[in-house]
């Protein structure tokens, strides 16, 4: 058999198999498996097969690109990019707690974001709409909809009292909480209970990839989806009841009610501390299927939070003389504490990565093992912007003259404004990185002639082949580019918390009476900063609209959750969710099944992305299954992308291994591709997979054979290249020397394949 699997962006059975008519022979709409119509009852002509595989396309990309609301899940960047900051873990033999300790950072730095994402919602509902702009009679004035808020006075009405209004607004964050946990919850439902195949563990396994319940993170993402949403609930709840509390603990105060607050108070704070020790409690179990989920846990921490949000609201609403809204709410202080404890964690997270990395340095490592670290900070950077830029619009939205409202944190000011610097900083990098591949492009000039002996004739063709090896070149480039993004965000982060907290103003006002040219800087960049943060919530949400509708537009942020969603939910579980837990499952069970049914075996071709789930597939199955398993890769990031960010899991002994064990690995790759490259094995091992680099185009000029102008095919094609039907011939010839007689107990869905091969995969013999 041939098990074809497509790559980013997805495409069609028919294209697959170069045949529009195909028949879906197992799967659902979501992901399935497909042949060619004439070989639908394949296991009746047996004969008919001797020479020839049957062709099978593994199609999955409406786990990524399905429906419209796939589209909402530009609202998780932020939790996607910590998620994947988790899995960027240097490898750690030997070093178990080290790992324990990275993993528990990780998680703690997501729930920070879940508590900056409500806190954000907060700030919007309760600060801006019901405490600000309610309490303020010419701001409720002009949005008719708060005028049934307006503070005391002719006319005013039940709801006008502050602690009602938060009451009343608190519906909107807490919603937001309840939407996030129920499609945590659906998607939980749909991805991570697809149960693996249970088997047991292989004592001298080299990645954790063929561990049993790696792909089975169904009681963690419970547990954490619990402690989140028990989180946001939290923070609802101590945003109503802080600014009544406050007002109770002063002098002369209601003393019922006082002693109610703090009773209040430390309930909330008990529950947060169980919040924090369930985060750090246990990490992932992957040495066997963990089938176990904590009942107890997962439906009464919710539910507790539940309570203690109804218990603030009757408090909060309670009728209170002489309150009344000014200013802010006090949630300046809980924005900057939730960016220190950021800061620290990332700080934190370096400094466990540096240990790690030192164990076992390996030089293709990005960025020397801190890119967890630093993907981790831009996990929290993307937070505080989204958080900022909701925050800015709707309070420019409500004061429309910019004088009523006292407006959002002054540090959400601050953040904004160091965006200009950041962008800068950005815009030189980009140059200098033009500037090296333009010297790489006419540098790759004298490369390109030697590949194309038969004449280079063409200047404008030269230059555009190799300007495109030079531009492909760039992604190895793009560790420097997180890099001093990162490191950039983390100084400027920092400098805008100090200032914050050491002046009370935004910068404009922070720069009065200083030399002219600061201040000058400091409202452009306040004003900048703004307009860009604005600029870009605009564009978020318009991109976000256009997907919703368009199905091209979709596709395009499948791609980008195709990379960023192949992991599991381990570091928060409101990221989108992992397709790889329903993929690898699905291609482990159709050729388990297969080699099992027939004793024979099979050749998995993967591109792109589905070279990287054809690998995690094969580190599935049982040894003596991998054994009759021969895979043939192209255009593969897996040592490019994977193996140098993902070094734990896809460094050079898991992919040395995996070379081992299956019968025989191909790889193929341009110079042309941003994405595939070689698998870089160390020693022998490195030639016998990778092929040498095919020629892109396939023809420099006109020729016989390509009578007109052959294109660069870059990342895509694969097969119109000759050596690709060349790799493919070989690999089955090596499976199928003869055919035997189907065995007794072969079922559906499975046709007779030869039991041996002879043919050598460079050098070496059949396993």
């Amino acid at each position: 058999m041939e098990l074809l699997v497509h790559g980013v962006g997805g495409t069609t059975p028919g294209e697959m198999l170069d045949d529009p008519r195909t028949v879906r022979v197992t799967g659902d709409g979501i992901a399935a498996v497909f042949r060619r119509t004439e070989d639908a009852d394949a296991e009746s002509r047996p004969a008919d097969y001797r020479d020839r595989p049957v062709p099978e396309a593994y199609v999955w990309c409406n786990l990524t690109s399905g429906n419209g609301t796939r589209a909402l899940w530009l609202l998780l960047l932020p939790f996607m990019v910590a998620n994947l900051a988790h899995w960027m873990r240097p490898a750690a033999e030997g070093h178990r707690r080290a790992a324990r300790l990275y993993g528990l950072l990780v998680r703690l730095a997501g729930l920070t974001l879940t508590v900056l994402l409500t806190a954000a919602a907060c700030e919007v509902a309760l600060d801006l709409a019901a405490w600000q702009c309610a309490g303020t009679r010419a701001c409720a004035g002009r949005h008719s909809w708060l005028g049934f808020l307006a503070p005391a006075g002719p006319g005013a009405g039940w709801w006008s009292l502050p602690g009602r209004r938060l009451a009343l607004a608190a519906a909107v964050p807490a919603a937001l909480v309840g939407v996030l946990w129920y499609l945590s919850l659906r998607t939980w439902r749909t991805y991570e209970s697809q149960r693996p195949m249970d088997r047991e563990p292989e004592p001298d396994g080299r990645t954790a990839l063929g561990r049993p319940g790696f792909w089975y993170g169904r009681r963690l993402v419970a547990r954490l989806r619990a402690a989140h949403t028990a989180a946001g609930l939290l923070v609802v709840a101590a945003a109503v009841a802080a600014p009544a509390a406050r007002f109770d603990h002063r002098p002369g105060g209601p003393a019922l009610l006082d002693a109610l607050g703090w009773l209040l108070q430390a309930a909330l704070a008990a529950c947060g501390v169980v919040v924090v020790t369930v985060v750090c409690r246990r990490g992932r179990g992957e040495r066997r299927l963990d089938r176990r989920l904590d009942r107890r846990l997962v439906h009464r921490l919710p539910l507790a939070a539940l309570a203690l949000l109804l218990l603030a609201l009757p408090y909060a609403g309670w009728a209170r003389p002489g309150w009344a809204s000014a200013g802010r709410l006090p949630l300046q202080h809980a924005f900057g504490g939730i960016t220190l404890v950021q800061g620290a964690l990332v700080i934190a997270l370096a400094v466990v990565a540096h240990l790690l990395h030192r164990t076992g340095p390996d030089p293709r490592t990005a960025m020397r093992g801190l890119g967890g670290p630093a993907v981790a900070m831009l996990a929290c950077a993307l937070g505080s912007v989204m958080s900022g830029g909701v925050a800015q619009r709707v309070s420019d939205w409500l004061d429309g003259t910019g004088t009523s409202l006292a407006g959002p944190p002054v540090l959400l000011t601050w953040q904004a404004s160091v965006i200009p610097p950041l962008l800068l900083v950005v815009l030189a990098l980009a140059a200098l990185l033009a500037r090296g591949a333009w010297r790489a492009a006419r540098a790759e000039r004298a490369a390109v002639a030697a590949d194309h002996p038969d004449g280079t004739d063409d200047p404008a063709r030269t230059r555009r082949i190799a300007t495109a090896r030079a531009m492909a070149g760039l992604t190895d480039r793009v560790p420097l580019l997180v890099a001093v993004v990162s490191a950039t965000t983390f100084v400027l982060g920092t400098g805008a918390l100090a200032g914050a907290f050491a002046t009370g103003r935004t910068p404009a006002h922070a720069a009065e009476g200083t030399y002219p040219f600061v201040h000058g800087a400091a409202q452009t960049a306040q004003a900048l900063g703004s307009w860009l943060i604005g600029l870009g919530f605009i564009l978020f949400v318009t991109f976000g609209r256009r997907a919703y509708k368009d199905a091209s537009a979709r596709r395009s942020i499948g791609i980008l959750w195709d990379v960023g969603t192949f992991w599991p939910r381990a570091a928060h579980p409101f990221a989108p969710p992992c397709y790889a837990e329903r993929a690898v499952p699905d291609l482990t069970w159709r050729m388990a099944t297969w080699t099992r049914a027939t004793g024979g075996r099979l050749v998995i071709s993967g591109h792109s992305q589905g070279s990287v789930l054809a690998a995690s597939a094969a580190w599935q199955l049982e040894p003596s299954a991998r054994a009759r398993v021969a895979l043939l890769t192209y255009g593969s990031p897996l040592e490019r992308l994977y193996g140098r960010w993902f070094p734990a899991y896809f460094g050079p002994a898991a992919l040395a291994s995996l070379h081992q064990e299956v019968d025989c690995w191909r790889n193929l790759y341009r110079l042309t591709d941003p994405i595939g490259g070689p698998v870089r094995l160390p020693g022998d091992s490195g030639p016998a997979v990778d092929r040498a680099p095919l020629k892109d185009p396939l023809a420099y000029g006109r020729t016989a054979l390509h009578p007109l102008p052959s294109p660069i095919l870059g990342h895509s094609d694969y097969q119109a290249d000759p050596a690709f039907a060349e790799e493919r011939e070989r690999l089955l010839a090596r499976l199928r020397p003869g055919v035997p007689a189907p065995r007794p107990d072969a079922g559906p869905g499975t046709v007779p394949v030869a039991d041996g091969g002879t043919q050598g995969c460079a050098g070496r013999s059949s396993a």
